[in-house]
């Protein structure tokens, strides 16, 4: 059977393993970090998840859609904290019933890994760093314990992350187009404990405290704590919350509902040992070289987390991948060559609906104008269901390709 090597057991890394493995081919998978599961603490991004349709869609193809969504908690609309600590309005999300759900990365990716490694022509090759890939001998390079050794796959797949060492050694390919753009906001990520055994705040909501340039928003957890993350400039992280006094006064005064339930103790410790991480959006076509390598999820297109898209973007590469495949009989080059064609228009237009998207929650959604335009899409969609379909839903609760999605926007924005 044809052999396949995946470079990162992240989550896209792990769903890929699954896909490939119930067709039958042989996986093996290299990862730098130890087995999460058996690590006290993991480094990288922790912002929690939101699973929507194409995540779903993409779980369901291997028979873990159902399992994983138990693990999770539904999130059926916004709710808006303003400055006062008064909850003012709430914004649904779609049609009643429809939601997305909150899911904690790291937790997914163990239950990832462990669905993975059932298969048993899977293997995990932890504490292996990938140092490279070359599309014309079909190989690639890890080092493990300062030994390099060279591995070997009809197909080699990229799911190393924003800062993939597989695309790292292809930049000077021909022809490969990339962009990065770092924006001016960074995040820090806190938490909300529950209180007397129950969720602090209302579980079922995506809270979100916008303040125009800076934003706090909360996910619910499963075990009823709350993933809390504030989103501002570096500049004001260094001008208003620079120690663990300043963070303090600045979460008391801009967020007085939240400051109560996070604890002045929790906020002061936090900012003292956590630095504000950065966010990086990333470009680049093609996605496939050679028939031999491939980059998916965020080592193809690292996107800012604003709609809640990166995941099942990943995800969805996985599917779109396998049926791609299914179309052209299991012929590798043709499959390749579609699937860079597609994919990258839409990894592209889900980039760019991300960077709108924060402008969004940021500020647009206390304006009035913006509650006009939610208010009259979900009501044309009530009635014109396969016709009128608002953005948000277009994106979170179809499988409508990106590219399409802001085509048909576009249309409805000259009609409305």
């Amino acid at each position: 059977m044809p052999k396949v090597v995946i470079a990162g057991a992240g989550l896209v890394g792990a769903l890929n393993a699954c896909f490939f493995a119930k067709k039958g081919w042989n996986v093996e998978i290299y990862e730098f970090r130890q087995d999460i599961r058996k690590m006290e603490h993991v480094q990288g991004r922790s912002i929690n998840l939101a699973l929507s349709h194409r995540g779903k869609c993409a779980l369901e193809a291997v028979g873990l859609k159902d399992y994983i969504v138990t693990q999770g908690v539904p999130m059926y609309a916004r709710l808006i904290h303003d400055k006062n600590g008064k909850t003012t309005h709430r914004q649904p999300y779609g049609q009643p019933g429809e939601h997305i759900v909150s899911i904690n990365r790291r937790h997914l990716n163990e239950v990832m890994i462990s669905e993975a490694e059932k298969f048993e022509n899977v293997r995990f090759f932890f504490e292996h760093k990938v140092i490279k890939a070359d599309p014309r001998t079909g190989t690639m390079t890890v080092n493990h314990d300062g030994t390099l050794i060279e591995v070997q796959g009809d197909l080699i797949i990229a799911c190393d992350g924003a800062y993939s060492a597989v695309r790292r050694s292809l930049m000077a390919y021909p022809l490969l187009q990339y962009s990065q753009e770092y924006i001016a906001h960074g995040y820090v990520e806190l938490n909300i404990l529950p209180k007397k055994d129950d969720f602090a705040l209302e579980p079922e909501v995506f809270h979100i405290w916008p303040r125009g340039n800076f934003t706090l928003i909360a996910l619910a957890n499963k075990d009823k704590t709350f993933t809390v993350t504030i989103f501002a400039p570096f500049e004001l992280f260094k001008k208003e919350m620079f120690d663990r006094n300043s963070a303090v006064k600045f979460f008391k005064e801009n967020f007085p509902d939240a400051y109560e339930l996070l604890g002045e103790g929790h906020i002061a410790e936090t900012f003292q040992r956590v630095p504000p991480q950065a966010l990086v959006s990333i470009k680049c076509d093609p996605h496939a070289f050679d028939g031999k390598v491939l980059l998916m999820g965020d080592s193809a297109h690292a996107m800012v987390p604003f709609y809640g898209q990166g995941m099942n973007a990943g995800f969805e590469d996985c599917l779109i991948f396998s049926e791609t495949l299914m179309e052209f009989n299991d012929d590798i080059n043709k499959t390749l060559e579609a699937y860079s064609k597609r994919r990258c228009l839409d990894a592209h237009s889900i980039n760019d609906l991300a960077m709108y998207n924060y402008n969004e929650l940021k500020d647009l959604v206390n304006k009035t104008s913006y509650k006009i335009r939610k208010s009259i899409d979900l009501s044309l969609n009530r009635y014109f269901a396969d016709s009128w379909i608002p953005l948000y839903s277009m994106v979170s609760f179809t499988r409508i390709p990106y590219h399409e999605v802001i085509e048909k926007r576009h249309v409805q924005d000259r009609v409305s």
